[in-house]
């Protein structure tokens, strides 16, 4: 491969095809009805406090630039 080739420009195409991939894998596998309970059930539960605290940390991570 030529340094030309290695040029990704405004995306890394060769990691969007690698997640593409193994995203169907995954919802070809199935299950996902079970993960989403299993999610629904730990926001529910004990550790809902925790897990919506991770979020909105990761929210305010997520819009530092657009700000």
């Amino acid at each position: 491969m030529t340094d030309k080739n290695k040029i990704q420009g405004e995306g890394n195409y060769d990691a969007a095809r690698k997640f593409d991939s193994k995203e169907r894998a995954f919802v070809k596998k199935g299950g996902i009805e079970k993960k989403a309970k299993a999610a629904e059930e730990a926001l529910d539960g004990p550790e809902g406090e925790e897990l919506e605290r991770a979020r909105k940390a990761a929210d305010e991570r997520g819009h530092m630039g657009e700000r």
